[in-house]
């Protein structure tokens, strides 16, 4: 591959917004940013890291939970790629210890894949009064069998996020698990604000899809939505327009007390790049009016990509361009405590992305070289 100065439209370095910037292009990788040089390619678009996803359950017409695989895995991964996702967190949701097991198994047996980057353990350690779909036999507290797997997680180097309630683990548990390395996200709880204040003194450093399967915020009680607003804790949310008002959004994105600390979730299903329903728990989930719905009426899950949660951030909750970029890139990068995936500086042309005026994918770094690389060698 020729070394090229790109220069973008745009450019967005994993932090702030450029105009006049190029990038430069060695052995596949961008490896300088700086002022535009006379000799630069133009490109057009917005040139920014491709997106970062902490919370995605399935895509390509399959569900983690029922093919908990490296091949599984690798499904999920690449058909959030075509929507710009590069880097996300393949997430195993309540159910058998077999089940984790497997699932962990597949994330050490996938370990250096593209876009894999670790596993999220959502559940089964969650309160009943708030497990959603997650299936109301499986929940159990906080036990050694996940302990253990979580160790095993970390001894073999791969990333783990796990969301539990502090009500169902003990505060050693979870600095335990802090100590371990893995990401204590607070979620799937009615826990009270005094609670969750204990447990991110303990070593819970985030917090899964904030306003949903939480606790509420109301005036004479902050409940779990309150005491995370109130914090410095990394949270979650998910802005598709079904799960968490856009007006609500926005208003937790300005609140909190420290910058950089929300980051976007897809918490994407199977139908993401698949059809438009698929099993869960031997139940049947279908795509209806951009929700997925379970038997009981229910939310499972979301039918949203990053790409698109950006774009609604955006225009609906009068968020800045510059900080949903942010949100989608760099902060949920350093909250796994992988930050360089997170930095346009370092990256693979893979995984680099163009984005055009209305914020729709239009391809990779990768596909543009290669137009230069032809319209040169043809020159």
């Amino acid at each position: 591959m020729i070394d090229h100065w790109i220069t973008p439209d745009r450019l967005f370095d994993g932090r702030d917004l450029h105009d006049g910037k190029a990038v430069l292009i060695r052995d596949a990788r961008v490896v300088d940013i700086a002022d535009t040089p006379q000799k630069g390619v133009p490109v057009k678009g917005l040139l920014t890291p491709g997106f970062v996803d902490l919370q995605v359950n399935g895509g390509g017409g399959v569900q983690l939970n029922s093919t908990p695989t490296p091949e599984g895995m690798q499904i999920i991964a690449d058909a959030h790629r075509r929507f710009g996702t590069v880097a996300l967190l393949p997430t195993v949701i309540t159910d058998l210890p077999e089940v984790l097991d497997s699932a962990a198994d597949a994330a050490i047996a996938a370990r250096g894949q593209p876009g894999i980057i670790g596993l999220h353990i959502e559940g089964p350690h969650i309160a009943m009064a708030r497990r959603g779909t997650h299936s109301p036999d499986l929940v159990r507290p906080l036990d050694t069998r996940t302990m253990n797997t979580v160790t095993r997680l970390r001894e073999a180097d791969v990333s783990v996020m796990i969301t539990l309630a502090p009500e169902a683990a003990t505060l050693d548990q979870i600095a335990q698990l802090a100590r371990l390395g893995a990401v204590v996200s607070l979620g799937h709880t009615d826990a009270t604000s005094e609670m969750m204040a204990a447990a991110f003194t303990a070593g819970a450093s985030c917090a899964t899809h904030l306003f949903n399967a939480m606790s509420p915020m109301v005036g004479r009680a902050p409940g779990a939505v309150g005491a995370v607003i109130n914090s410095t804790c990394y949270s979650g949310i998910i802005c598709d327009g079904h799960h968490v008002a856009d007006e609500m959004v926005g208003l937790a994105i300005r609140a909190r007390p420290v910058p950089d600390r929300m980051f976007l979730v897809s918490d994407a299903m199977a139908t993401v790049g698949g059809p438009e329903h698929f099993d869960l728990y031997g139940e049947h989930i279908a795509l209806k009016e951009g929700r997925l719905i379970n038997a009981e009426g229910s939310l499972a899950g979301a039918h949203v990509t990053q790409a698109e949660g950006i774009k609604r951030l955006v225009d609906c909750t009068g968020t800045s361009l510059t900080q949903a970029l942010r949100m989608a890139t760099s902060i949920p990068a350093d909250c796994i405590g992988q930050p360089e995936i997170g930095r346009l500086q370092g990256r693979s042309v893979d995984d680099v992305i163009l984005l055009n005026d209305d914020l729709l994918l239009t391809g990779t770094l990768t596909a543009a070289i290669g137009d230069l690389d032809r319209v040169t060698a043809a020159g």
